[in-house]
């Protein structure tokens, strides 16, 4: 029985040198053919930004590439945020409460690789 009711992936976020950004909106946007959509305003100050093809959406986001600990993930929709905040509570596993984003509830974690995994669920 599956515990978490998975809707879809909602987006996925990649990440680009600090110094990439206007090479990255090339790529996606002129050579892709992605459509750049509003970051949110909590968002804004770190850059990057985000895109849209049909019902795929990219996160482009800056970092140091270096870094071991990064901000690339996948994140899933879900139906049931506040049961899958217990049972991974219950689980041992430690959640971040991320930036708000008006319209959604969203936390984060890492599975037992060093992988960030988001949860999120419209309001």
């Amino acid at each position: 029985m599956n515990k978490f009711k998975f809707i879809r992936i909602d987006h996925v976020q990649i990440c680009v040198p600090y110094d990439s950004e206007e090479k990255a909106r090339e790529f996606y946007l002129e050579t892709l053919g992605f459509n750049e959509m509003s970051k949110p305003e909590s968002l804004s100050k770190n850059g990057g930004f985000w895109c849209r093809a049909g019902e795929i959406e990219v996160h482009i986001g800056l970092e140091d590439m270096q870094l071991i600990r990064s901000k690339r993930h996948p994140a899933f929709e879900i139906a049931n945020i506040e049961t899958a905040r217990n049972l991974l509570h219950e689980a041992g596993v430690i959640m971040n409460e991320e930036p708000p984003i008006s319209g959604r509830d969203r936390f984060s974690f890492a599975d037992p690789f060093g992988n960030r995994i988001e949860f999120l669920q419209y309001k």
